[in-house]
């Protein structure tokens, strides 16, 4: 995403709004009138089932990026996993760090802790269309992933491969109220499964799955060779580690985590 799109997200006033609210109406609104409701009610809840099942895949630190307002931070972190996630929105960063996570407000096209030594990233609520351009964000991707390292990427549920410039608006078009928009329009795009794959062509793809109507794709870099699964190695916190504990390690990290890398 560019600076200037960024920004454009980042000033989306109904969004900031709705993530204090923790619920919505919320929509992306396409040029042409088209709207994709956003579920912010699920995203300011707790982790649900189908996240959890996500989440048992990660291996070693995990960086989730466009995080939002935290509920996989907050969960990885109660499971004494190292986590940060990253969000363009101010509002999204500080609701994940009062859930007891660590959270930068970042672009993921902007400098990052820990750049080639993250075990996983996650691509979550349909965050693969970042920028408007997958090649790009899988390029990006790539190079924040240590060797071997784990994509998680939640795609459309249906096969669908469209780019669009949107706005954020908090209600639907009518004849008496237009609903607030943010302070501009940014490239988003679709992507479904099928999609995807072509995109990530010379990735390694390890896994597809669909769940509670949601659909997921696993993947590892081009020419990187898989290493064993470091879920339970020295890279996680001690599981009866609390979220709180894992909060405090992370705004004063070792020189061996990613984190610690500003």
């Amino acid at each position: 995403m560019s600076a200037t799109a960024a920004v454009a997200w980042a000033g989306a006033d109904p969004y900031a709004a709705a993530l204090r609210a923790g619920r919505g109406p919320l929509f992306l609104r396409r040029a042409d009138g088209w709207l994709l409701p956003l579920e912010v009610e699920r995203w300011c809840a707790r982790a649900d089932r189908v996240d959890r099942e996500v989440l048992d895949r990660c291996e070693g630190t995990v960086l989730d990026i466009g995080c939002g307002p935290g509920r996989l931070v907050a969960e990885l972190a109660a499971r004494g996993r190292t986590v940060l996630g990253i969000d363009v929105s101010q509002a999204a960063v500080d609701r994940t760090v009062r859930l007891g996570g660590h959270a930068l407000r970042r672009s993921v096209f902007e400098p990052l802790p820990g750049e080639g030594r993250w075990g996983t990233v996650l691509l979550m609520d349909g965050n693969i269309g970042i920028g408007g351009d997958p090649g790009a964000l899988l390029a990006r991707v790539h190079r924040l992933l240590a060797p071997g390292g784990l994509l998680i990427a939640e795609t459309d549920p249906v096969d669908v491969d469209e780019l669009a410039e949107v706005q954020v608006v908090d209600a639907v078009p009518g004849p008496v109220a237009e609903g607030r928009a943010g302070d501009g329009s940014f490239p988003w795009a679709r992507v479904g499964a099928p999609a995807l794959l072509r995109y990530a062509r010379g990735w390694q793809h390890t896994g597809q799955w669909t769940s509670g109507g949601r659909r997921f794709v696993a993947l590892r870099g081009p020419g990187r060779a898989r290493r064993r699964s470091r879920t339970t190695s020295s890279s996680a916190e001690p599981a009866n580690r609390t979220a709180v504990i894992s909060s405090q390690r992370a705004r004063n990290p070792s020189v061996d985590s990613p984190v610690a890398d500003r």
